[in-house]
């Protein structure tokens, strides 16, 4: 497909829909629009010393998930801490920042542990997992539009939720197993 012009249709603060009119091998034009985004990142913040999952461990680290209200579903979610990058913001800053304004908690240590494509269908967001240990209190005020709660809680319980279906949020699910992942392969 060759691209014979593109338009934002609508822009926002985070993201805008842009219409590319395409040109297929056999001359068919078509219009395809998709989302532009600057990326998100997905925080799995650890909070405790304990970051590893091994089976001389006996207690499961905890991660600082989220209740927060959705209003494209019209329902309040349970979830990893996430937020979407301004568009030429630093990866790690944002990180920094969106886990400041979600869980009200800095993070001394922030590590990439993966990335995904939600949505390739639809739209270029990338997201990227972060694991953040080393939490001390330092909040900044939250997104207006935000409804918050945060709910400390067990990763082997979180990783039971994921794989049995009581967390429905993708990046959430994504977010836990491949944290419970990278922890029990950590020395």
């Amino acid at each position: 497909m060759n691209v014979k012009h593109s338009h934002i249709v609508w822009e926002g603060s985070s993201w805008r829909l842009r219409v590319d009119t395409l040109v297929a091998p056999d001359g068919t034009e078509l219009d395809k629009g998709f989302i532009e985004h600057p990326g998100a990142v997905v925080l799995i913040p650890v909070r405790g010393t304990a970051v590893s999952t091994s089976p001389e461990q006996t207690a499961s680290p905890e991660i600082l998930m989220i209740s927060q209200y959705r209003h494209a579903i019209g329902d309040t979610l349970l979830e990893l801490p996430a937020g979407t990058r301004h568009w030429h913001e630093d990866w790690l800053e944002c990180a920094q920042r969106e886990l400041r304004e979600e869980t009200g908690y800095r993070a001394d240590k922030i590590v990439l542990i993966g990335e995904f494509w939600p949505s390739p269908g639809l739209s270029n967001e990338l997201m990227r997992l972060c694991l953040a240990t080393g939490l001390h209190p330092d909040p900044l005020p939250g997104d207006v539009d935000e409804e918050i709660e945060v709910k400390p809680m067990p990763l082997s319980e979180l990783v039971d939720m994921a794989r049995n279906g009581q967390i429905l949020d993708a990046k959430s699910i994504v977010g836990l197993l491949k944290t419970a992942d990278y922890l029990a392969k950590q020395p």
